[in-house]
């Protein structure tokens, strides 16, 4: 799988994903990151890619014609041609979720749009963007630190980027509940023991002592997911 991010700080983004499981697939080939900057493609000869919004306002807007300029570069560098989803990262867009990762991991090729400033020129938007996507209801300085929290979720759903096949599958929000509990050694640590189910070694009950603590602990901490399977 191959992702896209236009950005103006493109080394935030390799840093960030350049490690640990992210990493390692970029390494292995199983996803490339291509974090493009805008900077590059602006004509302003200051290399500047915002200016002054029409109707007055603080703040600066970044410039339509950078940023499709630099899109058109990753659309020309794609292999099959089709037009790939474009993301942009932005507080008003629908919130990212586990079935979005989901979704988002079947595409051959993603590309991210990172906004800064007090946001990016309108009519950009409208000639290329084809998601609008939150990660909460919050601002942040930027659409970086977003577009790689979705890369890194998305990757973790890429065939062979996880170690284990079945890890995606039993995490939290797999299917709309929270993870059960996990331990490992040593047995008793400072007077709290593993459950004994767990060390029973019979498979039956461990799988049914876990699917009752997924839903307890959906109930108790995220109850609002139970909305989606009753």
């Amino acid at each position: 799988m191959n992702f896209h991010v236009l950005t103006l700080f493109p080394d935030m983004i390799k840093d960030g994903l350049g490690t640990s499981i992210t990493g390692r697939a970029i390494d292995s080939g199983k996803i490339t990151l291509n974090a493009v900057n805008i900077r590059d493609y602006t004509l302003e000869k200051h290399g500047h890619v915002d200016d002054y919004p029409y109707g007055g306002g603080a703040g600066m807007v970044m410039q339509a014609e950078p940023i499709y300029r630099a899109y058109q570069s990753v659309i020309e560098g794609i292999k099959n041609k089709k037009r790939p989803r474009v993301l942009y990262m932005t507080p008003q867009g629908k919130v990212f979720n586990q079935q979005m990762a989901r979704e988002l991991a079947g595409e051959e090729d993603l590309i991210f749009l990172c906004g800064h400033y007090e946001g990016v020129d309108e009519r950009i938007l409208e000639m290329i963007v084809t998601d609008n996507v939150s990660i909460g209801d919050y601002v942040l300085t930027g659409g970086e630190l977003p577009a790689m929290v979705m890369i890194d979720s998305i990757s973790r759903l890429v065939d062979g980027v996880l170690n284990n096949k079945d890890s995606a599958e039993y995490e939290s929000f797999s299917d709309n509940l929270l993870e059960y509990p996990q331990y490992t050694r040593p047995e008793e640590f400072m007077g709290r023991k593993v459950p004994e189910v767990l060390l029973s070694g019979h498979h039956a009950n461990i799988e049914k002592w876990r699917k009752e603590q997924s839903l307890k602990r959906t109930m108790e901490r995220r109850p609002d997911l139970l909305n989606n399977i009753l």
